[in-house]
């Protein structure tokens, strides 16, 4: 493979250590594929930290919908990412309508707006995490659907849901919420309080609602996992660390916005290798 191949996979390995993980179990030969796409990913999702303001972030996402749509600005070579995810685009064949709608979902990233309402946030999760999913389960199948677009919905929202959790203090930090507007007023959270790092009753109502919408879509991918081709579950593996991560959510002093929900990398790769060296995933 091309150092452009290599240049992906790097930047996975620092910036995505658990999607790198899992596609170390993926078939050698579609492996750089699936990287490549993670690394676009990667590209794509850390927009807003390389940005001082959100309208650079606008221009680097135009770049990539250019890029994508043909009508790039510069040469794409000169863009290692871009050249790997151009190479692997054409080589399984994948939707660039998917690719686009994953870099629109991501506009919302670069601004301080509200999510909607928890409909709203699925369909973030959706169009980001879950479209992620599917497209890598394309490439490990050599470019063909495997039938996996409900079972990659659910597993994804189920994954971006516990992230964004994960990811709270860092986003109530600098005054960003992603937790939907309809969920913080059933339990009535003030969102400012969020933002001074004030975790409150209200707030620990809220989270565990949405752990529990996180549960519901693990038993919907649980119900269809005999659906999932052995060749494609290293595109599933990641969301084996859902539960755990959700356990440590629930540990007994627990503060959400103060406390790192994180598992040893030993513990992680373990989760990992379970999952992966059953016949079918499970998770």
């Amino acid at each position: 493979m091309s150092s452009n191949f290599d240049h992906a996979r790097d930047l996975v390995y620092g910036q995505d250590r658990d999607r790198y993980l899992a596609a170390l179990f993926a078939a050698e030969a579609t492996r750089p594929g699936l990287l490549a796409l993670y690394a676009f990913n990667t590209e794509i999702a850390r927009v807003r930290d390389l940005v001082s303001d959100p309208l650079p972030g606008e221009v680097r996402l135009q770049w990539w919908r250019d890029f994508l749509q043909g009508t790039e600005h510069g040469a794409a070579n000169a863009n290692p990412v871009a050249a790997a995810l151009a190479e692997t685009v054409e080589r399984y064949q994948l939707p660039k309508t998917a690719l686009v709608s994953m870099i629109d979902a991501r506009v919302f990233d670069l601004y301080d707006d509200p999510m909607p309402s928890l409909n709203d946030l699925e369909g973030y999760c959706g169009e980001t995490a879950s479209a992620l999913i599917q497209l890598g389960a394309i490439i490990l199948n050599e470019g063909a659907d495997p039938g996996t677009g409900e079972i990659a919905g659910h597993a994804g929202v189920a994954y971006a849901l516990c992230g964004l959790m994960r990811a709270l203090p860092w986003h109530a930090a600098r005054g960003q919420m992603y937790l939907p507007a309809d969920l913080l007023a059933r339990h009535g959270v003030e969102t400012q309080a969020v933002f001074k790092g004030e975790t409150t009753p209200e707030l620990m109502a809220a989270l565990n609602e949405l752990r529990s919408h996180v549960r519901h879509h693990l038993g919907r991918v649980r119900a269809s996992v005999s659906q999932i081709p052995a060749n494609v579950a290293p595109a599933f593996l990641p969301l084996a660390l859902v539960e755990p991560f959700l356990k440590k959510m629930e540990a007994p002093g627990h503060d959400p916005l103060k406390t790192p929900v994180e598992l040893s990398q030993l513990r992680r790769q373990w989760a990992l290798w379970r999952a992966a060296r059953k016949s079918r995933f499970h998770v």
